[in-house]
């Protein structure tokens, strides 16, 4: 190789493909050579794969024998920052790299050369006749706002033929038009006045704004109150980012959150950035894909996957709701984007921002401790004042059996009301009812797949199981003793509380509010935007109306059940409960007049209803904090779970015990290893599931001896090994 790093013609080169090898293959490479980071294709066995140049090859097999690289891609090399983030990253969650190459290469038709090619948008014309394919395809067109599709993406997400695509553009209700490839994004400007900022927020922005002139690595915990402008100081740190010629990137919690910030950020820098998550189209993805690492693409705004994206020159990364538990990826490589963020960072000499109004501990100890810099805003920005917050205690309020509102909160509701104010009554259960209980045997309706309750959901007429998406009808027998009538929901679900309002606010208009009512990103951000206008009186909610959104009419929040997230052994359930509970009342009283949260609980001297009640946030933090200490677990110990999940309970307890009983590597280096014992849902699409933790010390080396101690068994083929580093759920 020459000293550019350039290998030349028939050189020995290491390729990395997304295969399940494990390691990097020897190749010849091509005619014309390539460069290290090269996206190529290349030959295994009788397929021809992507890859990537990884290296000079490391010999060892007879070099006439190798097999020459096809082609070098017409796409920009993956940058070494970005090779050696995924190295990490998968050395840190002892994942193989080909699965982390999988993450940085999740586009279509990366192969595929520039050009021109067939799309297909919504049209002007009306078909003659509609049928319910039809009308599909032009929901999903209208759903995604004027983006074209391939002939083939379109048909797949509507669920019809790609004739069905045809016969409407015959019609010319679609259009067929073609569009080059992979165009730039429109340029940003970051010269464009941003809003007048508080003398708070404007000290904020200026510490950030140094820290990215740097051009160096930090991470930045930006804490402030709901409502005091975090979003607007970090849009200043993204306009300093792009005036150095560096590309940002935001991550959000929520991709129904993203089409409300992609208008802010139009309006701060007139054009709209990049997206990257589900609801973007495949044909859209590549191009993003290929853009932020041509540098066609300035600011990138996505979910935690975006991570991966090939940048150019990342100089900035926001994480939004720092402490918000989807940034967890819970299945294929278990990551935290949180840590993730900051690792990348580190690499390519980019700034971190972490902005929550109720900081994850890991992320508090860290500032603590001086490895992160701390801002705080302390006020909310202009008139808007915090929410008087107060506890109703369900134990003196007269409440018939089936009812979740209480006289004191119903009161409170009663004079929004007649003031023309907006009502949000909190409850974290989606569906009508948590449990459908026979009561002529007892027996609880269950999902056929997972050892999980099914939650009944009137208005879609279904139970349905929250783990994996299976939903049968209603039943009007018991499936156990075929008893009629007798089956009878149990506990308050969103939909339940639904009902109860509009039987005793029968002249309110209602909106609820959760996830599973929505068909589309779109549809959710209608109903909120009307609502925001003041389309409804009471608003009924789960946790996605704690996620950023402003209701500027919106004066009362009520919590029905404040203790629920109290129940369970979770070490993180006292944190996440003063999160949600602090979350939701933050909607309350975000214009001109004053809010009020009303917390219904059973346990008011809860240390953490107390906590959220007296605002003490850095009191509560203190003492959580300190009993972490003393139980040694995270942020001041380390945990790793391993999830073992088969067909065969017997042969996960088997194996399971079998690696409890290989344990010495884990023990010399001071962990402790619990299990195998059942997970708490113990089945999960048909495959049985089985949990071992390991509890070390802080600085214990524990990828390493985990790496060692797992080498020692093969897993059967139809067993898999889940290997869970500082988990987030013990489910």
């Amino acid at each position: 190789m020459a000293e550019t790093g350039y290998f030349e013609a028939g050189e020995r080169v290491a390729v990395l493909t997304a295969e399940p090898i494990g390691r990097p293959l020897d190749y010849r490479a091509p005619e014309g050579g390539c460069f290290p980071g090269a996206f190529v294709e290349v030959p295994l066995g009788p397929r021809k794969v992507l890859g990537v140049v990884w290296g000079p090859g490391e010999g060892g097999f007879d070099a006439a024998k190798l097999r020459s690289v096809i082609r070098v891609l017409d796409a920009a090399p993956m940058r070494e920052e970005l090779r050696t983030f995924l190295v990490r990253a998968g050395e840190y969650t002892l994942t193989p790299l080909p699965q982390m190459l999988r993450l940085a290469t999740r586009a279509p038709g990366l192969g595929e050369a520039p050009g021109m090619r067939k799309i297909y948008r919504l049209g002007q014309g009306e078909p003659a006749r509609m049928t319910d394919a039809r009308t599909r395809v032009l929901e999903v067109l209208r759903e995604h706002g004027g983006a074209g599709f391939m002939l083939g993406e379109l048909a797949h997400l509507a669920g019809v033929t790609t004739q069905v695509v045809k016969g409407l553009v015959a019609s010319g209700a679609v259009e067929e038009g073609e569009s080059p490839r992979d165009l730039p994004f429109p340029r940003m400007d970051a010269r464009l006045a941003g809003k007048d900022l508080s003398p708070d927020q404007a000290a904020a922005a200026a510490r950030l704004n140094a820290a990215i002139r740097s051009g160096g690595y930090g991470t930045t915990l930006l804490k402030g109150v709901t409502g005091s402008g975090k979003t607007e100081v970090y849009l200043e740190a993204v306009a300093e980012c792009l005036a150095q010629g560096r590309q940002a990137l935001v991550l959000l919690p929520e991709i129904a959150l993203t089409q409300e910030f992609l208008t802010r950020v139009e309006a701060r820098f007139g054009a709209r950035p990049g997206e990257w998550h589900s609801g973007v189209t495949l044909t859209e993805r590549r191009r993003l894909w290929r853009m932020v690492g041509e540098g066609g693409c300035d600011m990138v705004v996505g979910a935690r996957s975006a991570l991966f994206l090939p940048f150019r020159d990342l100089g900035l990364i926001v994480v939004d709701e720092e402490h918000d538990t989807s940034y967890k990826q819970e299945e294929g490589v278990l990551y935290h984007a949180r840590d993730m963020a900051v690792l990348r960072a580190s690499q390519c000499s980019a700034q971190v921002v972490l902005a929550s109004a109720t900081p994850s501990l890991e992320s508090w100890v860290n500032a603590e401790a001086g490895k992160y810099t701390r801002l705080d805003l302390a006020a909310r920005f202009g008139v808007s004042e915090l929410p008087e917050m107060a506890a109703i205690d369900l134990r003196g309020e007269k409440m018939a059996a089936n009812q979740w509102i209480s006289p004191s909160l119903a009161e409170a509701v009663t004079a929004r009301l007649g003031t023309g104010e907006q009502s949000l009554l909190f409850l974290n259960r989606r569906g009508f009812a948590p449990v459908t209980i026979c009561r002529a045997c007892g027996h609880q309706i269950g999902c056929d797949h997972c050892d999980a309750r099914m939650v009944e959901h009137r208005f879609q007429k279904r139970l349905v199981c929250h783990q994996c998406g299976e939903t049968k009808p209603i039943p009007t027998a018991c499936p156990s003793c075929h008893v009629e009538g007798k089956l009878a929901p149990v506990g308050p679900g969103v939909e339940r509380l639904a009902e109860e309002v509009s039987e005793r606010f029968p002249e309110a208009r209602l909106s609820v509010l959760s996830s599973d009512l929505f068909g589309s990103a779109r549809a959710l951000k209608e109903a909120i935007g009307a609502i925001a206008q003041g389309a409804a009186d009471i608003i009924i909610g789960t946790q996605i109306v704690a996620k950023g959104h402003n209701f500027p009419h919106l004066t009362l929040v009520g919590v029905i059940d404040a203790d629920l997230g109290l129940q369970g052994s979770d070490l993180r359930a006292a944190e996440r409960t003063f999160q949600l509970m602090r979350q939701v009342a933050g909607r309350a009283g975000r214009a001109e007049k004053p809010g009020m949260a009303l917390l219904q609980t059973h346990q008011p001297e809860h240390p953490v209803i107390r906590a959220i009640l007296g605002g003490d946030e850095e009191g509560f933090w203190r003492a959580e904090a300190e009993s972490r200490r003393a139980m040694g677990v995270p942020p001041y110990g380390r945990m790793a779970g391993i999830i073992l999940s088969g067909p065969d309970v017997a042969q996960l307890f088997e194996f399971g015990g079998e690696l409890a009983r290989r344990a010495e590597p884990l023990r010399r280096i001071g962990a402790e290893i619990f299990g195998p014992a059942p997970a708490p849902i113990a089945r999960v699409r048909g495959r049985h599931r089985v949990r071992l933790l390991i509890k070390a010390a802080k600085g214990a080396p524990l990828q390493a001896a985990l790496a060692q101690w797992l080498a020692q068994l093969r897993a059967p083929n139809n067993l898999r090994v889940a290997v869970d580093i500082d988990p987030q759920s013990f489910l």
